[in-house]
């Protein structure tokens, strides 16, 4: 496996707006390269291990959503530090016993060398039980969003295609995406920037919904 961080640091801390480091791995549908997933959007989502039980529900929901994020142009990545055997062998025990087909790869990273890269676990660790992250990252290959969670609670799926949602139509329309916003619903402009664009909005120029769009 290779990895290429930014310059200043071998492991370094990840920010939304920075590039994603690239890197090349073994992966359950052969050898990979990040960066050839440019022009299109990437969800790069960790977990702890192999066979345990919140990310065992985690992949299942994510297997049974694949097609929703692939219809929005994105690419669904797995990674953690179990070795390709094991991810070969879990992927099979959940299409074996749940009867779900896990459509997308899954990295191996069993020297952390991804993980630290991405800022997923502190430079010195020795173990991967705090790798439970999720990376948005859009065409151009910048990071748009980042989310850390405990080993112990298990993510939303829904939640990570709404926010996939969110950032297209934030790029989309130049808008904002107010709290709990769907695809449909209207959204919010930017802030106002002069004091007579203050004064024409009027009493609430500090929260004005755009406009519909017309069908």
């Amino acid at each position: 496996m290779t990895v290429s961080p930014p310059a200043e640091s071998s492991f370094p801390s990840l920010r939304i707006g920075d590039r994603a480091p690239d890197f090349s791995a073994r992966t359950t549908h052969g050898e990979f390269i990040m960066s050839a997933l440019r022009g299109h959007w990437v969800l790069l989502f960790a977990h702890p291990a192999d066979f345990t039980p919140v990310c065992t529900s985690e992949f299942i929901a994510l297997a049974r959503s694949a097609e929703e994020f692939q219809q929005r142009d994105c690419a669904l990545l797995g990674i953690s530090a179990d070795s390709l055997p094991a991810h070969l062998a879990w992927v099979n025990a959940i299409r074996t016993q749940f009867d779900v087909h896990v459509p997308f790869p899954i990295i191996e990273d069993p020297s952390l060398a991804v993980a630290k890269a991405y800022g997923m676990l502190d430079s010195t660790a020795q173990d991967s039980a705090t790798v439970r992250s999720v990376f948005m990252i859009d065409p151009t290959g910048t990071v748009r969003a980042i989310l850390n969670y405990p080993a112990t609670v298990g993510r939303s799926v829904p939640e990570l295609l709404r926010l996939l949602c969110a950032l297209q139509e934030v790029d989309r329309a130049g808008a904002l995406t107010p709290e709990s916003w769907q695809p449909g619903q209207r959204t919010i402009a930017p802030p106002l920037q002069t004091q007579a664009a203050v004064e024409k909005a009027g009493a609430k120029w500090f929260f004005q919904p755009m406009p519909r769009e017309r069908s």
